[in-house]
């Protein structure tokens, strides 16, 4: 499995969005730079994370985006399962029922199930919090002569 280009680059905008919540709206322009990432290419990851749940938006002059809820709320597993449309690692496993007509003799799917529920558990148990607070410490441990 392969995290794509646009999951990487949501959770960079994500976390940069926690980041400045203190700012209010947050302009793509200004997180693009930021992030040297395109702002073309954050208005195609605003276009699939724009729910209610996830960002507020706010045209006009003060516009910009900002997180609808707490950091705390947002794991790295919800975030991707957004933009990399799931995180399963081979294709039976997608749905919510195993619909593979070989998973009942498959001699391998019980190495897959595992992998998949490492991926879900490790994912869903880092918050946009966590990574704040990760970088708050390397930060401070930092150390200029």
């Amino acid at each position: 499995m392969k995290i794509s280009t646009k999951g990487r680059y949501a959770l960079r905008m994500l976390v940069d969005l926690a980041q400045h919540t203190s700012d209010g709206y947050v302009a793509l322009k200004d997180i693009a730079k930021r992030q040297n990432i395109s702002k073309k290419y954050l208005e195609q990851i605003v276009a699939v994370l724009n729910k209610p749940e996830i960002l507020k938006a706010n045209r006009g002059y003060q516009g910009g985006y900002m997180l609808a809820r707490e950091p705390r709320a947002y794991t790295v597993g919800d975030i991707l399962r957004i933009t990399e449309g799931g995180l399963a690692p081979i294709s039976c496993l997608e749905g919510d029922k195993n619909n593979c007509e070989r998973s009942s003799n498959c001699a391998t799917l019980f190495v897959w199930e595992g992998l998949y529920d490492v991926i879900n558990k490790y994912l869903d148990n880092i918050t946009l919090q966590d990574i704040l607070d990760h970088q708050k410490e390397l930060a401070e441990y930092e150390y200029i002569i």
